[in-house]
């Protein structure tokens, strides 16, 4: 495993020692570099948005409310083995995991940025996506069951967040079919899954489920204010997102690896807050209001339309929007 940059290992040390000074002296001597590369290092530190702190005579310190995301701290939180690899601003993390799984990385790589520039959902939609107030990842998978199956990938991911939030926050969480997670009225949660097919094998190369989570109250843009939530409000607990990010990690293993049994279904139904409500139905050039009458084993949502017809429908085919 490639060390870590003097700048990792002071923020690494002030991280385990927070709300306590550590001198300037004693990081130059404890990592065999002199005061003003330590003054540097911290120097940068702040500039990428740690709120480090100097003391008159005492030295450098983290507050014990920091929100400190580092890919070793979210894989000192998990129980299995996690590729986790992080990034300052990207894109989109999907497009970085797809760029580490053509590169042949293995199976639970996660890509977690502090910000995305181009951050994205479904059609195309923008993802909101600021510096330091949310938690954006992507998780490459490499499925050996079938490629009908993938649809399960989001449903699992969509328990996982749920059940995440609901461990860090106290906070009940809920589904909109097929792929967004809401508190209370409002959007906290999106996430974007897609596949490689290889040609040789007729089968997946790779599935990656990107999740966004909107963890700090933060200055959602006019547009959102009135449908999109966070986490957390002013009161944040210190290292919401790592520890968010690993409770979501945590529970996707489990409902990942027992996609075929379909573990995931019983939770994604109940929490589903569509069913028995009416919608307006999106697809192609038809659109129709429909009762949502439940969601069946293979994820399908099952609706009467006004005239009493009935369907199921794909998340790939079509949208839903509540009325």
């Amino acid at each position: 495993m490639k060390g870590m940059s003097i700048k990792e290992e002071i923020l690494k040390k002030l991280d385990g020692a927070k709300g306590k000074p550590i001198s300037g002296e004693e990081l130059a001597e404890q990592f065999h570099v002199s005061r003003n590369a330590v003054w540097k290092a911290v120097k940068t530190l702040r500039e990428e948005g740690y709120d480090i702190q100097a003391t008159t005579n005492r030295g450098y310190i983290l507050p014990r409310q920091s929100d400190i995301l580092t890919a070793e701290k979210v894989c000192s939180l998990l129980s299995f083995d996690c590729n986790v690899v992080l990034k300052k601003s990207v894109d989109s993390t999907n497009d970085e995991a797809k760029v580490f799984a053509a590169q042949g990385a293995p199976e639970w790589t996660a890509v977690i940025a502090e910000e995305q520039r181009k951050g994205r959902g479904r059609n195309q939609r923008s993802f909101f996506s600021p510096s330091g107030t949310g938690l954006y990842m992507s998780v490459l998978f490499r499925p050996t069951f079938s490629s009908s199956e993938s649809l399960f990938v989001t449903t699992s991911a969509a328990v996982a967040v749920c059940e995440a939030i609901e461990k860090v926050s106290g906070k009940k969480a809920q589904i909109k079919w097929v792929n967004d997670v809401f508190l209370g009225e409002k959007k906290v949660c999106g996430i974007l899954t897609e596949a490689s097919f290889s040609v040789e094998n007729n089968g997946m190369e790779y599935v990656i489920a990107g999740i966004g989570v909107n963890v700090k109250s933060g200055s959602f843009p006019e547009e959102l204010q009135e449908i999109a939530t966070s986490v957390f409000g002013d009161d944040c607990p210190a290292d919401a997102r790592a520890l968010l990010a690993a409770e979501i990690l945590e529970r996707l293993k489990y409902y990942y690896d027992n996609i075929p049994a379909r573990t995931f279904y019983r939770e994604y139904v109940s929490r589903c807050f569509i069913i028995g409500k009416e919608v307006m139905v999106f697809s192609g050039n038809m659109t129709g209001k429909a009762l949502v009458e439940g969601v069946d084993k293979n994820c399908f949502l099952k609706v009467r339309f006004e005239d009493g017809r009935k369907a199921l429908l794909s998340s790939g085919e079509v949208s839903v929007r509540l009325l």
